[in-house]
């Protein structure tokens, strides 16, 4: 799975790497984080049809993490679908709409994965087991990472027409199953698109079959770096969370 991640870089940064044409306005209103969580406003590059203009352009744009359908009777759903695994996106019913027209791209610095310590010694006390060890995983070559996402619309009920708020714009992230080399700290991890994938995963006019071929692409090669366990609690922030304490256990 992927339950946290790091988005630290400008908004103009990911906006050159993307080639994004317009950066909404609550882009700018979010600070960098070293340690974002499901329901944290995130960063997302889509491609969408301009307001003004009606013209499909690259957006930079702001969702809450964790999908909530557009049939969900309220928000609350979202919290359970920060992931959605790569091999039922179609089956789905709240991934198969997305997959087929609202496909994203979630700019990350790196994520996290916490590694389960050995089993306890025969004769231990029971419930008495090892902390997990938390790894920041990241490009080697230090790129961005390209996080395939899906996003929804979903309609606040209880506000009016003209409320501002009446519409959540939220998203998950894609996992597939871990490389050999990362299996050895968890077997999920977040489907990472290179960037002579980037277009095709946006365009709207790619469809389900399209979008499908670009699932199986290998990830880039990632460095595992383990940190100190201050990420497991969501208050932490900063970048002293990516502050090795040890070498990196694969690369």
């Amino acid at each position: 799975m992927c339950g946290r991640y790091a988005s630290f870089r400008e908004d103009q940064a990911i906006a050159d790497e993307f080639a994004v044409a317009t950066v909404a306005d609550d882009v700018r209103l979010l600070p960098p984080s070293w340690n974002v969580a499901p329901t944290d406003g995130v960063r997302m590059v889509v491609e969408r049809a301009d307001r003004a203009t009606g013209e499909i352009t690259r957006q930079l744009r702001v969702a809450r993490w964790g999908l909530v359908p557009s049939w969900a009777k309220d928000p609350s759903i979202g919290s359970r679908m920060i992931n959605a695994r790569v091999e039922t996106l179609a089956d789905k019913p709240a991934f198969a709409k997305p997959l087929a027209a609202r496909r994203a791209l979630l700019p990350a610095d790196g994520y996290y994965e916490w590694q389960a310590g050995p089993e306890p010694p025969a004769g231990s006390p029971r419930g008495r087991k090892a902390p997990k060890q938390p790894f920041w995983i990241h490009p080697q070559d230090g790129s961005v990472a390209a996080l395939a996402g899906l996003y929804e619309f979903w309609r606040d009920p209880t506000r009016a027409d003209d409320d501002p708020d009446r519409w959540l714009v939220s998203v998950t992230i894609v996992t597939r199953p871990a490389t050999e080399a990362m299996a050895a700290i968890h077997d999920r991890q977040p489907l990472v698109l290179p960037p002579d994938a980037w277009s095709a995963w946006l365009d709207p006019a790619v469809g389900v079959d399209g979008a499908r071929e670009l699932l199986d692409v290998p990830p880039p090669p990632l460095r595992a770096t383990p940190v100190s366990t201050g990420v497991n609690a969501v208050a932490n922030n900063g970048p002293s969370l990516i502050t090795p304490t040890g070498p990196d256990l694969t690369t």
